[in-house]
Protein backbone atom coordinates (compact mmCIF):
# COMPACT_ATOMS: atom_id res chain seq x y z
CA UNK A 1 0.00 0.00 0.00
CA UNK A 2 1.52 3.17 -1.21
CA UNK A 3 2.53 5.86 1.87
CA UNK A 4 0.13 9.01 1.95
CA UNK A 5 1.46 12.23 1.51
CA UNK A 6 1.10 15.37 3.38
CA UNK A 7 2.73 18.98 1.43
CA UNK A 8 4.21 21.79 2.78
CA UNK A 9 5.92 24.96 1.76
CA UNK A 10 9.63 25.38 1.55
CA UNK A 11 12.46 22.96 1.82
CA UNK A 12 13.28 20.10 3.63
CA UNK A 13 13.88 20.91 7.17
CA UNK A 14 11.34 24.05 7.31
CA UNK A 15 9.28 24.82 10.45
CA UNK A 16 6.61 23.05 8.00
CA UNK A 17 8.50 20.06 7.63
CA UNK A 18 8.42 19.47 11.52
CA UNK A 19 4.81 20.45 11.90
CA UNK A 20 4.39 17.40 9.51
CA UNK A 21 6.22 15.35 11.00
CA UNK A 22 4.39 15.72 14.71
CA UNK A 23 1.02 15.49 13.55
CA UNK A 24 1.02 13.00 10.95
CA UNK A 25 3.95 10.78 11.62
CA UNK A 26 3.27 7.83 9.08
CA UNK A 27 2.82 10.40 6.16
CA UNK A 28 5.64 11.38 3.49
CA UNK A 29 6.33 14.47 3.82
CA UNK A 30 6.82 16.49 0.47
CA UNK A 31 8.09 20.03 0.24
CA UNK A 32 6.05 22.66 -2.14
CA UNK A 33 7.85 25.61 -4.01
CA UNK A 34 4.78 28.16 -3.03
CA UNK A 35 2.05 28.17 -1.32
CA UNK A 36 0.22 28.06 -4.82
CA UNK A 37 1.75 24.91 -5.42
CA UNK A 38 1.18 23.33 -2.55
CA UNK A 39 -3.18 24.35 -2.98
CA UNK A 40 -2.52 22.86 -6.77
CA UNK A 41 -1.26 19.41 -5.52
CA UNK A 42 -3.99 18.75 -2.99
CA UNK A 43 -6.56 19.77 -5.64
CA UNK A 44 -5.03 17.63 -8.09
CA UNK A 45 -4.45 14.52 -5.53
CA UNK A 46 -1.06 14.73 -6.07
CA UNK A 47 -0.57 14.61 -2.33
CA UNK A 48 -3.65 13.52 0.50
CA UNK A 49 -3.39 16.70 2.69
CA UNK A 50 -1.57 20.14 3.13
CA UNK A 51 0.39 21.63 6.58
CA UNK A 52 -0.22 24.77 5.93
CA UNK A 53 0.97 28.17 8.34
CA UNK A 54 -1.88 30.52 8.65
CA UNK A 55 -0.97 32.81 11.61
CA UNK A 56 2.20 33.10 14.01
CA UNK A 57 1.95 34.53 17.57
CA UNK A 58 5.03 37.39 16.73
CA UNK A 59 4.34 37.95 12.99
CA UNK A 60 0.98 37.80 12.77
CA UNK A 61 -1.08 36.42 9.59
CA UNK A 62 0.00 34.71 6.40
CA UNK A 63 -1.58 36.86 4.51
CA UNK A 64 -1.58 34.63 1.26
CA UNK A 65 -3.89 31.58 2.70
CA UNK A 66 -6.48 34.16 3.66
CA UNK A 67 -6.67 35.12 -0.41
CA UNK A 68 -6.10 31.68 -1.78
CA UNK A 69 -8.82 29.73 1.09
CA UNK A 70 -12.06 31.06 -0.15
CA UNK A 71 -11.27 29.92 -4.13
CA UNK A 72 -9.48 26.83 -3.69
CA UNK A 73 -12.06 24.65 -2.67
CA UNK A 74 -10.59 22.59 -0.16
CA UNK A 75 -12.00 21.51 3.37
CA UNK A 76 -9.61 22.42 7.14
CA UNK A 77 -10.13 19.12 9.02
CA UNK A 78 -7.62 19.84 11.68
CA UNK A 79 -4.91 22.61 13.10
CA UNK A 80 -1.92 22.54 14.88
CA UNK A 81 0.16 24.67 17.10
CA UNK A 82 3.96 24.62 16.63
CA UNK A 83 6.49 26.27 19.12
CA UNK A 84 8.89 27.55 17.08
CA UNK A 85 12.43 27.76 18.11
CA UNK A 86 15.60 29.09 15.78
CA UNK A 87 19.23 27.97 15.81
CA UNK A 88 22.46 29.24 14.71
CA UNK A 89 23.96 27.08 11.73
CA UNK A 90 27.06 26.87 10.51
CA UNK A 91 29.31 24.80 8.53
CA UNK A 92 31.65 22.44 9.92
CA UNK A 93 35.05 24.87 11.47
CA UNK A 94 32.89 28.02 11.72
CA UNK A 95 32.29 29.78 15.08
CA UNK A 96 30.72 32.88 16.74
CA UNK A 97 34.56 34.51 16.19
CA UNK A 98 34.11 33.94 11.96
CA UNK A 99 30.48 34.45 11.30
CA UNK A 100 30.17 38.04 9.38
CA UNK A 101 26.48 37.35 7.86
CA UNK A 102 23.37 35.83 9.16
CA UNK A 103 20.80 34.51 6.23
CA UNK A 104 17.17 33.59 6.88
CA UNK A 105 13.49 34.41 5.53
CA UNK A 106 12.70 37.58 6.78
CA UNK A 107 10.00 36.76 9.82
CA UNK A 108 13.05 34.56 10.91
CA UNK A 109 15.58 37.61 11.14
CA UNK A 110 12.97 39.67 12.89
CA UNK A 111 12.07 37.24 15.41
CA UNK A 112 16.46 36.79 16.64
CA UNK A 113 17.32 40.52 16.61
CA UNK A 114 18.79 40.51 20.07
CA UNK A 115 21.29 37.95 19.10
CA UNK A 116 22.35 39.41 15.18
CA UNK A 117 22.88 43.09 17.18
CA UNK A 118 24.26 41.16 20.02
CA UNK A 119 26.81 39.68 17.36
CA UNK A 120 26.88 42.79 15.41
CA UNK A 121 26.42 39.99 12.21
CA UNK A 122 24.79 41.38 8.59
CA UNK A 123 21.27 40.06 8.42
CA UNK A 124 20.61 39.19 4.72
CA UNK A 125 17.11 38.19 4.10
CA UNK A 126 16.19 34.85 1.88
CA UNK A 127 13.82 32.94 -0.01
CA UNK A 128 12.87 30.62 3.51
CA UNK A 129 14.88 29.26 6.71
CA UNK A 130 15.39 25.50 5.06
CA UNK A 131 16.64 27.63 1.95
CA UNK A 132 19.00 29.47 3.82
CA UNK A 133 20.27 26.53 5.82
CA UNK A 134 21.27 24.68 2.36
CA UNK A 135 22.66 27.76 0.45
CA UNK A 136 25.24 28.17 3.84
CA UNK A 137 25.69 24.73 3.66
CA UNK A 138 26.63 24.60 -0.47
CA UNK A 139 29.05 27.72 -0.14
CA UNK A 140 30.92 26.20 2.49
CA UNK A 141 32.09 29.70 3.76
CA UNK A 142 32.95 29.99 7.32
CA UNK A 143 31.63 33.83 7.84
CA UNK A 144 28.25 32.53 6.59
CA UNK A 145 25.50 31.68 9.37
CA UNK A 146 21.85 30.43 8.84
CA UNK A 147 18.97 31.00 11.45
CA UNK A 148 16.69 27.97 10.43
CA UNK A 149 15.73 24.52 12.51
CA UNK A 150 17.65 22.14 14.08
CA UNK A 151 16.01 19.70 11.65
CA UNK A 152 17.44 21.90 8.70
CA UNK A 153 21.01 21.88 10.28
CA UNK A 154 20.53 18.05 10.57
CA UNK A 155 19.52 17.57 6.66
CA UNK A 156 22.27 19.77 5.16
CA UNK A 157 25.45 18.92 7.89
CA UNK A 158 25.57 22.14 9.44
CA UNK A 159 26.05 22.72 13.23
CA UNK A 160 24.86 24.51 15.81
CA UNK A 161 26.96 27.44 17.00
CA UNK A 162 23.81 28.91 19.14
CA UNK A 163 20.36 26.36 20.58
CA UNK A 164 16.87 28.54 20.50
CA UNK A 165 17.94 32.15 20.04
CA UNK A 166 14.26 33.54 19.15
CA UNK A 167 13.48 36.54 21.13
CA UNK A 168 10.27 35.96 22.22
CA UNK A 169 10.01 32.04 23.75
CA UNK A 170 6.00 32.30 22.83
CA UNK A 171 7.01 32.10 19.23
CA UNK A 172 4.49 29.78 17.72
CA UNK A 173 3.12 28.87 14.51
CA UNK A 174 -0.88 27.96 14.47
CA UNK A 175 -1.21 25.43 11.01
CA UNK A 176 -4.21 24.04 9.34
CA UNK A 177 -4.51 20.85 7.53
CA UNK A 178 -6.31 21.03 4.46
CA UNK A 179 -7.91 18.19 2.44
CA UNK A 180 -9.43 17.81 -0.72
CA UNK A 181 -12.42 16.03 1.25
CA UNK A 182 -15.06 17.90 3.07
CA UNK A 183 -14.44 15.87 7.04
CA UNK A 184 -16.31 17.40 9.89
CA UNK A 185 -15.69 16.58 13.00
CA UNK A 186 -18.74 15.02 15.17
CA UNK A 187 -20.21 17.48 17.62
CA UNK A 188 -18.18 17.89 21.21
CA UNK A 189 -18.47 20.19 24.37
CA UNK A 190 -17.85 23.28 23.97
CA UNK A 191 -14.08 24.17 23.23
CA UNK A 192 -13.15 21.05 21.93
CA UNK A 193 -14.65 22.01 17.88
CA UNK A 194 -13.70 25.07 15.69
CA UNK A 195 -15.65 25.78 12.76
CA UNK A 196 -14.11 28.31 10.31
CA UNK A 197 -16.06 30.19 7.80
CA UNK A 198 -15.82 32.98 5.16
CA UNK A 199 -18.64 35.39 4.68
CA UNK A 200 -19.06 39.18 2.62
CA UNK A 201 -21.11 41.78 4.73
CA UNK A 202 -23.59 43.90 2.72
CA UNK A 203 -22.37 47.45 1.68
CA UNK A 204 -24.72 49.32 4.69
CA UNK A 205 -24.28 51.47 7.83
CA UNK A 206 -23.57 49.00 10.85
CA UNK A 207 -23.33 46.01 8.57
CA UNK A 208 -20.54 43.90 10.66
CA UNK A 209 -21.97 44.78 13.62
CA UNK A 210 -25.32 43.34 12.83
CA UNK A 211 -23.19 40.27 11.63
CA UNK A 212 -21.25 39.53 14.99
CA UNK A 213 -24.43 40.58 17.09
CA UNK A 214 -25.72 37.43 16.42
CA UNK A 215 -22.79 35.66 17.46
CA UNK A 216 -22.99 37.63 20.72
CA UNK A 217 -26.13 37.15 21.63
CA UNK A 218 -25.95 33.20 21.38
CA UNK A 219 -23.21 33.24 23.40
CA UNK A 220 -20.53 32.36 20.67
CA UNK A 221 -16.83 32.44 21.31
CA UNK A 222 -15.06 33.74 18.10
CA UNK A 223 -10.93 32.90 18.67
CA UNK A 224 -10.11 34.67 15.37
CA UNK A 225 -11.58 37.52 13.10
CA UNK A 226 -9.59 38.77 9.80
CA UNK A 227 -10.67 40.99 7.12
CA UNK A 228 -9.51 41.49 3.53
CA UNK A 229 -10.63 43.72 -0.25
CA UNK A 230 -11.79 41.38 -2.68
CA UNK A 231 -10.89 41.66 -5.89
CA UNK A 232 -9.48 44.94 -5.02
CA UNK A 233 -12.33 46.92 -4.19
CA UNK A 234 -12.72 49.68 -1.57
CA UNK A 235 -16.14 48.96 -0.91
CA UNK A 236 -15.93 44.87 -0.86
CA UNK A 237 -14.63 43.10 2.60
CA UNK A 238 -14.25 39.67 2.94
CA UNK A 239 -13.98 38.59 6.28
CA UNK A 240 -12.77 34.58 7.72
CA UNK A 241 -13.56 34.13 11.23
CA UNK A 242 -13.04 31.04 13.87
CA UNK A 243 -15.11 30.23 16.55
CA UNK A 244 -15.59 27.68 19.06
CA UNK A 245 -18.40 25.68 18.35
CA UNK A 246 -20.38 23.18 15.75
CA UNK A 247 -22.66 24.30 13.21
CA UNK A 248 -25.37 21.82 14.91
CA UNK A 249 -24.89 23.39 18.34
CA UNK A 250 -28.19 24.98 18.16
CA UNK A 251 -26.57 28.34 19.81
CA UNK A 252 -23.76 28.73 16.43
CA UNK A 253 -26.92 27.49 14.34
CA UNK A 254 -28.95 30.65 15.15
CA UNK A 255 -25.72 32.84 14.96
CA UNK A 256 -25.00 31.20 11.42
CA UNK A 257 -28.64 32.21 10.00
CA UNK A 258 -28.64 35.74 11.80
CA UNK A 259 -25.00 36.04 9.96
CA UNK A 260 -26.84 35.05 6.47
CA UNK A 261 -29.34 37.54 6.70
CA UNK A 262 -27.04 40.57 6.67
CA UNK A 263 -24.27 38.85 4.21
CA UNK A 264 -23.68 39.29 0.53
CA UNK A 265 -25.74 36.40 -1.44
CA UNK A 266 -23.43 32.89 -1.27
CA UNK A 267 -20.76 34.70 0.59
CA UNK A 268 -21.16 33.01 3.59
CA UNK A 269 -19.20 29.44 3.56
CA UNK A 270 -18.32 26.79 5.71
CA UNK A 271 -14.24 25.96 5.07
CA UNK A 272 -14.29 23.58 7.85
CA UNK A 273 -15.27 22.08 11.36
CA UNK A 274 -12.50 20.03 13.21
CA UNK A 275 -11.34 18.82 16.51
CA UNK A 276 -9.51 21.77 18.43
CA UNK A 277 -5.40 21.38 19.28
CA UNK A 278 -4.76 20.54 22.49
CA UNK A 279 -2.44 23.93 22.67
CA UNK A 280 -5.96 25.59 22.85
CA UNK A 281 -6.80 24.27 26.43
CA UNK A 282 -3.16 26.08 27.27
CA UNK A 283 -3.96 29.23 26.12
CA UNK A 284 -8.12 29.23 27.98
CA UNK A 285 -6.45 27.66 30.86
CA UNK A 286 -8.48 24.76 30.83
Amino acid sequence: MAKKKIIFQGELGANSHIACQEAYPSYEAVPGATFEDCFAAITGGKVDLGMIPIENSVAGRVADIHHLMPTAKLHIIGEHFMPVHHQLLAVKGASLKTIKTVESHVHALGQCRKLIRAQHLKAVVAADTAGSAREVAEAGDKTRASIATALAGKIYGLKILAHNIEDEKHNTTRFIVLSPKKQWAKPQPRGRVVTTFIFQVRNIPAALYKALGGLATNGINMTKLESYMVGGSFSATQFYADVEGHPSDRGLELALEELAFVCQPKTLRILGVYPAHKFRKKLNGR
